[in-house]
Order: C-alpha cells, then sequence, then structure tokens
C-alpha cells in the first residue's frame, strides 16, 4: 500500500532554496553545495504533478547547482582561470536579494492586513462650527503690555528680519543678461570678414562689447573654417591671428552659414 506524501509548497526554486539553507542552519555565504543539491533533487523527484511551467524554473535552477557541484568538485589545478571565483557567488548573490523582497512583501503585506482593521468615518462637522473664529478680545490680548515691551518685541522681530538676510548674497548687483542675436551676430562678423578679405581676430572681437559676442564670434570663426570660407594664420604661438577671406565673392554664402544658427 503506498503512502501518500504531502510536500510542501514553495514560491520558486529560490524559495525553496532559501527553506533548506535554514532548515539545515547553514550560513548563506558558504552554502554546502552538496547537501544542499542533494536535497533539492529530492524535492524536484516529487513534482511530477506540476505544470510544465513550474517545472521548468526547478529544473533549470537544478541544472545550475549540478554545474556549481561539479566545478567544485574539480581539483584546484584542473580549474579555468575564469573559474578561479568561488562558483557559488553569483547564486549567493541571488539568494541575498531574493531574501531581501520576500522581506520587504512581508512587511508590506502585515501593513495592509493592520490597515484593514481601521475604519474612518467621513467628516460631518457643521459648516457653521467648522467657519466658527472664536473673537478676539483686545483688553485680554494686550493686557499689561507697555510701550517698553511692545518696543522690545518690534526690535526682536526686526532682528531677526536681519538675521535671514544673507550679508554676502545681498550685496550683490542685478545681474543682466547679455541679449545677443546667434544669427545676426554671425552674419556681421562674417559679412566684415568677407568685405575687410584680411583682419585681425582681435580687430573682429572690439567691434561690439560682452562676452556673448565674443563666443558667437569664435563659434563663427570655427564654422567659417570648416566650410571652406575662412584661412587662419598666426607666425607664432601667442601671436596675433589673422584671417582671409578664401571662399567665393557671393554674398549668398554668408546668409546660408548664419541662418542655420536662426
Amino acid at each position: 500500500m503506498e503512502i501518500p506524501v504531502k510536500l510542501e509548497k514553495f514560491e520558486g526554486p529560490l524559495d525553496l532554496l532559501l527553506h533548506l539553507i535554514e532548515k539545515n542552519k547553514v550560513s548563506i555565504y558558504d552554502i554546502p553545495i552538496a547537501l544542499i543539491t542533494d536535497q533539492y533533487m529530492e524535492y524536484v523527484a516529487g513534482l511530477s504533478g506540476e505544470t510544465l511551467d513550474v517545472m521548468s524554473e526547478f529544473l533549470v535552477m537544478a541544472a545550475t547547482l549540478l554545474d556549481i557541484k561539479s566545478r567544485m568538485l574539480l581539483p584546484a589545478g584542473e580549474k579555468d582561470e575564469d573559474e578561479e571565483a568561488d562558483p557559488r557567488e553569483e547564486l549567493v548573490q541571488k539568494l541575498l536579494e531574493y531574501k531581501m523582497y520576500k522581506y520587504m512583501s512581508g512587511e508590506l503585506r502585515d501593513c495592509m492586513e493592520d490597515a484593514a482593521g481601521h475604519y474612518y468615518k467621513e467628516p460631518s462637522i457643521p459648516p457653521e462650527v467648522e467657519t466658527y473664529r472664536e473673537p478676539v478680545d483686545v483688553d485680554t490680548l494686550l493686557g499689561d503690555l507697555t510701550l517698553q515691551r511692545l518696543y522690545a518685541v518690534f526690535r526682536d522681530i526686526m532682528k531677526r528680519q536681519e538675521n535671514r538676510i544673507d550679508p554676502v548674497r545681498s550685496r550683490f548687483g542685478r545681474l543682466k543678461k547679455e541679449e545677443v542675436n546667434l544669427g545676426e551676430t554671425m552674419r556681421f562678423v562674417s559679412r566684415y570678414i568677407f568685405e575687410k578679405k584680411n583682419c585681425m581676430f582681435y580687430e573682429i572681437l572690439s567691434l561690439r562689447p560682452g562676452k556673448q559676442y565674443k563666443i558667437v564670434t569664435f563659434l563663427t570663426l570655427l564654422e567659417l573654417m570648416k566650410e571652406g570660407q575662412v584661412e587662419v594664420e598666426q607666425p607664432e604661438t601667442f601671436s596675433d591671428i589673422r584671417l582671409s577671406w578664401t571662399g567665393s565673392g557671393e554674398e549668398n554664402d554668408i546668409g546660408e552659414i548664419a541662418g542655420e544658427y536662426e
């Protein structure tokens, strides 16, 4: 006569491994892989009535355990260079992550169960009561307030306001944003070089004030060099930069270059 055996249900292979580790009272960082693999295979052998999806998950983990077990049985000299690390390391990492999420899910389930026992009453305060404000009696409020005490309160409030002011930033002036039209500035610089044919770089920088203008002028020069419209020459390091127009003699080229940035 066969004796029916009821196997405990587990949510997945990692859940089963955690159960076996706790059952054998071993450290998760130093898993006795041979012992755990044998017990795991015993459990998998009793899953004949489960669906293919459930069986596949447990069989994949079984293959992983057998692979780890076989690599740990190899002598130290026969292991590859890639297998110098502990073959259980990846499995331990997965178990730790699963244990953390399992603990978090348990905490959330407990919070949900606790919240299910709380009931809240809809507010039913009459509008007259909700909007009621207790009247202020000026005589009671001022009481024994004297002019000297009132001045002390005023001085304390003003002192608090002064402490809230940053002594450094409060001395800053108003920052003004430089408004520079990128397309118009590039057209202006390009036309200037086109008309002069030869000029110095510092000469162009001095035509208009502002840092933004100098930045746009530099970008314009790079764009003209890329298009082959301008040739740059600097005889020596840190010497003046000479610009020469080498492009076509048509102003349409200038409009096309500036138009891309408008």
